[in-house]
């Protein structure tokens, strides 16, 4: 048998990347990810009429979530990247499952309430997750996670409280996705983004974290990149030479 010193692994792994990306409605989120290689959606809300794609029927409720992801592991296909669009309304369907399951009206009284709702929301993130890691693993499929912005309050110990744009998702479920992505990228517009405004500017994806935004990557990207997926990939790739 083969021991575990023999099976280190060295060097980095070179695998699909797994991006979140989230920004207002209509910045072109959804367009962006049409433009990757052999795309296919999995809709959780309607915002994919206008845009030329692949994608599966809307789903409703959280288990067809988990049947598309089980059909592209079991059934044979050309697509290279899976996309949830989005996991903020993916987040709703989990809720709904839960208040089912509990039958009560609101995530807040499932299991007696005090944020019990929330922790066992994140049994089923973790669900989803696992899907997608085997599509990744297994097939070689990018994930893509789309999430609208919200403006939310921050408070720095080192600084002072301010507020910043961050996916618009339950703080549990937001920091699992964070941390098991490998880059939290959000679209926006290169003026007047601290501000919320949708109009001026080149879109565009900013990649590194700041006091106006959510943002990490895994790859050296800089500060931001235009909104195209054909820079972004060529930033990736850079960073695997």
């Amino acid at each position: 048998m083969m021991s575990l010193l023999e099976k280190i692994h060295t060097g980095k792994k070179q695998q699909a990347p797994r991006l979140l990306i989230y920004g207002s409605e209509g910045i072109g989120k959804s367009s962006l990810i049409a433009n990757g290689p052999n795309p296919i959606f999995v809709p959780t809300e309607d915002g994919l009429d206008q845009v030329n794609c692949h994608s599966f029927p809307l789903c409703k409720t959280f288990q067809e979530i988990i049947d598309c992801l089980s059909v592209l592991a079991t059934e044979k296909h050309d697509y290279r990247l899976v996309a949830i669009d989005t996991v903020d309304w993916a987040e709703r369907l989990i809720f709904d499952h839960l208040c089912n399951h509990y039958k009560v009206n609101s995530i807040e009284k499932v299991d007696g309430g005090f944020g019990k709702g929330y922790v066992h929301a994140l049994t089923y993130w973790r669900q989803l997750i696992d899907g997608l890691r085997y599509l990744r693993e297994e097939q070689g499929m990018i994930v893509a996670l789309l999430a609208h912005a919200k403006i939310e309050s921050h408070t720095d110990p080192e600084s002072t409280t301010f507020d910043r744009f961050s996916p618009k998702l339950h703080k549990h479920a937001n920091a699992l996705l964070c941390e098991w992505c490998d880059a939290i990228l959000l679209a926006t517009r290169e003026r007047g983004a601290a501000k919320g405004e949708k109009s001026g500017g080149e879109r565009i994806l900013r990649c590194i974290g700041s006091p106006t935004c959510v943002a990490k990557n895994r790859y050296n990207l800089p500060e931001m990149l235009p909104l195209d997926w054909s820079a972004l990939m060529d930033a990736l790739t850079q960073d695997e030479s």
